[in-house]
């Protein structure tokens, strides 16, 4: 945990919502980690332009 920052997801949960809606467990292993790199650092973007 960082105060003011986000550092990842909760993969369990992530995995968990894939798995209730159908989606492969490969191709969650595959998109996850690079959809949360990218909106991890969108989201801290968007919190340094609204702090700064």
């Amino acid at each position: 945990m960082l105060p003011g920052a986000v550092i990842g997801w909760d993969l369990t949960a992530a995995l968990a919502l894939g798995d209730a809606l159908g989606v492969p467990p490969l191709a969650m292993a595959e998109l996850l980690p690079v959809i949360e790199a990218v909106m991890v650092a969108e989201l801290n973007e968007q919190m340094d332009h609204s702090h700064g």
